[in-house]
């Protein structure tokens, strides 16, 4: 009935779905499973996409050829470009998705791609042999052989939700758990963990009094995550923003002694930087009140998603607490909120590649390695598709460094670090930020891209010719200069300093208050210049030139670090021999086996003494 496949992808969330397309896209054959055809891409939480770190995240994934992108251009009903008043290593694309169109488009693609089939069906078990995986067994009995398998569960092994005191089995509202999976493989040795996320209550919009709340509109200027040119929505939805107040808190207060949180039913971690409504009282009770975004669901629905009121209280006291919200006071509830547990397995047992050291050939994404978020999932997927692809064709390995991607400083935190919450990405988190930028992921990574075969001649031409004009804008700069009879009167009205002496434009756009909307209202030919090029291409230009000097630093430090980095480290190699090595560093060492100095030295508990050790060992 089934031939053997190169990928199989078990799940059809954020990660899966990129998993199989990137796989099938690079000439794999595919087989997709998921429990139900009908939630493929589902937006199981908010009904968005991108956001601070996450947005970058999201064009990575499009500047390597990846699909999330292009699918919230299609489906986004509006967009906001976050943090433009700080510097632009901050500036972080978000959309608002028209949910159920965005499920569809994915499937739609998905089908479009020849490469993937679908079976529809839970996966019980693995096939393993000689610890290798050879395909899996699914519920109703079925094996199906494979090279490699991706497992991309989220939220649904033995996944367990929780309202008030309410408890029942289920991946997601209305679906069943998966079960079968981890006892398997904690049977081959895995280490298992509980984690736990939450989802608010969804409300008829019609119920709401919009007149209560501010309005939240997205950018005048409308911008896009996918470097390609897909057709848009031009219908965009506004947004809101209501706060709780002290009457919702105690309100909510009520019911904590019927919280599964509060009484212990709950074991697993919850995300920390997503807290539900009443762990943010709970934890800041000091605090008056809290953001409430009232979010649509889509342009053909009267759903409402209540973003910051996360809960798995007794739907009763949801409802009383909701309430009293300015603006709710009349709200009609489609679905309470609740929390829900599952099993990840600690990232710490994978290569850096995602697959795990235990069986080869097998691949974990998502959700099942401690994230949490859309865009840090399909991130995973995507990389675990690309890198099943490469085994079974016995090609080279694609690993993503920490200097050249948000996506590779996830999976190194991950791989090397560990998570014990559910983890999701910050630019705090990425030490040279500056260089990974949303304007230049398409620079960064296209030509990575292009290599796997995801990129076409055309897109990659595209790229260099970007490059090529923002860096002739740039030397324009420096070799024109303006008099200062043109230009001292608009300095004047940009507060900053007059020169008495012809300056090159570049000194001056090096200036924070001076842009090139200033400038080229003043130089005739530098307005004739401008006008050939596009928006991103000027926009690459301006910044190269604020930050010139900022980025020469920190390519210095990239380099630096590059020597720990390219020092690779024998995978055989016997850490219990370092005796002036601490002994947990050597136990540590020995777990996550790291490929290189660089990822040794970013080990929890493995100190700046411990790889001076190491380093002196390796060098002999």
């Amino acid at each position: 009935m089934f031939k053997k496949y190169n990928v199989i992808v078990v799940g059809a969330g954020h990660a899966g779905c990129e998993a199989a397309a990137a796989a099938a896209n690079m000439g794999s054959s595919v087989l997709l499973i998921t429990m139900n055809m009908g939630t493929i891409a589902q937006m199981s939480c908010n009904p968005a996409m991108g956001g601070v770190a996450k947005g970058q995240i999201v064009r990575e994934i499009d500047a390597m050829g990846g699909y999330s992108g292009i699918i919230t251009d299609k489906t986004s009903i509006q967009f906001r470009m976050l943090n433009q008043s700080k510097g632009p290593a901050m500036w972080s694309p978000r959309a608002q998705s028209d949910r159920m169109k965005f499920a569809e488009e994915w499937r739609s693609a998905l089908e479009k791609t020849t490469n993937v089939d679908f079976w529809q069906d839970m996966v019980s078990s693995l096939i393993v042999k000689n610890n290798t995986v050879c395909g899996v067994r699914t519920s109703i009995g079925v094996e199906i052989e494979a090279e490699s398998v991706v497992l991309t569960n989220g939220t649904f092994l033995n996944g367990v939700i929780h309202i008030g005191e309410k408890r029942f089995g289920g991946g997601r509202t209305g679906e069943k758990a998966a079960t079968g999976l981890t006892e398997q493989l904690t049977e081959l040795g895995f280490e298992a963990g509980r984690m736990k996320t939450g989802t608010p209550p969804r409300i008829d919009g019609r119920s709401l009094n919009y007149a209560l709340m501010e309005e939240q509109w997205g950018d005048e200027e409308r911008g896009r995550f996918s470097y390609t040119d897909v057709e848009q929505i031009q219908e965009q939805r506004c947004c809101w923003i209501t706060y709780t107040n002290t009457d919702v808190h105690e309100t909510l207060k009520e019911g904590f002694e019927r919280s599964p949180m509060f009484t212990g039913r709950i074991k697993g971690l919850g995300p920390r930087y997503c807290p539900s409504i009443e762990d943010k009282i709970n934890r800041f009770a000091e605090r008056e009140r809290h953001q409430i975004f009232v979010e649509p669901e889509g342009l053909n629905t009267v759903e409402i998603y209540v973003n910051g009121f996360s809960t798995s209280l007794p739907e009763d006291v949801q409802y009383k607490a909701l309430v009293k919200i300015p603006g709710f006071e009349n709200a009609k509830m489609f679905r309470p909120g609740y929390a829900i547990e599952y099993d990840y397995f600690p990232p710490t047992q994978l290569a850096l590649t995602l697959e795990t050291k235990l069986i080869s050939n097998l691949f974990f994404a998502g959700q099942i390695n401690g994230t949490t978020g859309y865009e840090e999932a399909a991130s995973q997927g995507f990389i675990a598709g690309i890198n099943a692809h490469q085994k079974v064709h016995d090609k080279h390995e694609l690993i993503m460094k920490r200097s050249e991607s948000y996506i590779g400083v996830l999976i190194d935190d991950l791989v090397t670090k560990g998570t014990e919450e559910p983890y999701r990405m910050f630019t705090s988190r990425a030490e040279h930020r500056l260089l990974l930028r949303q304007d230049n992921a398409d620079i960064r990574l296209s030509p990575i891209g292009y290599e796997l075969g995801l990129i076409s001649d055309e897109r990659l031409a595209k790229v260099n010719e970007k490059v090529k004009n923002s860096d002739a804008i740039v030397a324009y700069t420096k070799s024109h200069a303006i008099e200062p009879a043109n230009v001292n009167t608009l300095l004047e009205e940009l507060e900053t300093s007059a020169i008495n002496q012809n300056a090159k434009l570049f000194n001056l756009l090096s200036r924070p208050q001076v842009s090139f909307n200033d400038l080229r209202k003043a130089d005739i030919a530098l307005n004739e210049l401008l006008s050939c090029f596009d928006k991103e291409t000027v926009e690459q230009a301006e910044i190269k030139i604020k930050y010139e000097s900022y980025f020469e630093k920190e390519l210095e430090i990239v380099e630096k670090m590059k020597k720990m980095e390219d020092r690779a480290i024998n995978p055989d190699f016997n850490y219990h021999q370092l005796v002036s090595v601490s002994k947990e560093a050597r136990e540590k060492l020995m777990k996550i086996k790291p490929r290189t100095l660089g990822q040794a030295s970013r080990i929890s508990g493995v100190s700046p003494s411990d790889i001076s050790v190491l380093m002196v060992h390796l060098t002999r």
